[in-house]
């Protein structure tokens, strides 16, 4: 067996309902293979910057696919959501801060920080102050967040991030990846069952 690790990829993006409802399933998966991939996030960048107020009927769908994931995988969700804020089509402030909290260590606890914000407590993750706000609970070094929120670097460091995603399959989210002897393949979401994809992915290992 080879000494080097393969690399397991989670292709997802912070503001996506479906990674927020697969997150109990993918923290299954994490714990149980850990020692024996590289465990790597990758930000799919699902939506765009924009300033422009989302159409109502895009709000409607929105709501639609919380209550589908409700209704499949037991979720939680916040309506108020969409009373409280005026939503933007634009995931990509949030996939930044991702970034820039990456460089503190703190990838993770940024995701779960603005998953919680978003869907539990009607936060909007699309503004920028929101996200500083966050930063500050989970204790990161505001200076250098801030700084790297809204340097043109994090930008294109997550342009480069989500052309790696696209290149190699991840067009949805969320995505799973493995890369053994230079060679990427996918593995099929199974939303409700952490033991299928673990199956199949220490099955991997065996047949390395």
């Amino acid at each position: 067996m080879s000494s080097v690790k393969p690399t397991l990829y989670y292709v997802y993006d912070p503001m996506c309902s479906w990674c927020w409802g697969y997150k109990p399933v993918w923290r299954k998966i994490k714990q149980a293979v850990a020692d024996d991939f590289e465990i790597t996030y990758v930000l799919g960048g699902l939506a765009p910057d924009t300033n422009e107020p989302m159409p109502e009927m895009m709000q409607a769908q929105i709501a639609s696919y919380w209550k589908k994931i409700e209704n499949y995988l037991g979720t939680s969700f916040n309506y108020e959501f969409w009373t409280e804020n005026t939503p933007r089509r634009a995931t990509y402030p949030a996939c930044r801060a991702i970034i820039a909290a990456r460089s503190q260590g703190a990838e993770e606890s940024m995701l779960d920080a603005i998953q919680v914000a978003y869907y539990l407590h009607a936060k909007n993750p699309s503004d920028d102050h929101v996200l500083i706000e966050l930063a500050k609970k989970i204790g990161l070094d505001m200076v250098k967040f801030e700084t790297e929120l809204l340097s043109p670097q994090t930008h294109q460091n997550l342009l480069t991030e989500i052309a790696f995603a696209r290149q190699n399959g991840g067009n949805s989210f969320p995505s799973l990846f493995i890369e053994k002897a230079g060679k990427i393949v996918e593995v099929k979401i199974n939303y409700e069952d952490a033991d299928v994809t673990i199956g199949k992915l220490i099955s991997t290992i065996a047949c390395n």
